[in-house]
């Protein structure tokens, strides 16, 4: 599925620039170009980073 559909780039695409490090939207943007445009992803792409923290860190007991 598209993350962003301006510049077609996929979830994978998003994920593996969020894994790589860009965990801002600007970083995202400047690693694929994702949510560079029209602004409509950028809510997606923050769920995205956020879901990333989430499923990846564990819980501090």
């Amino acid at each position: 599925m598209y993350a962003c559909i301006c510049h077609a780039v996929h979830e994978n695409e998003v994920r593996a620039c969020i894994t790589a490090g860009a965990h801002t939207e600007e970083a995202i943007g400047e690693a694929c170009d994702a949510g560079t445009s029209c602004g409509t992803c950028h809510e997606r792409l923050v769920d995205m980073i956020e879901s990333y923290f989430t499923d990846s860190v564990p819980a501090v007991a």
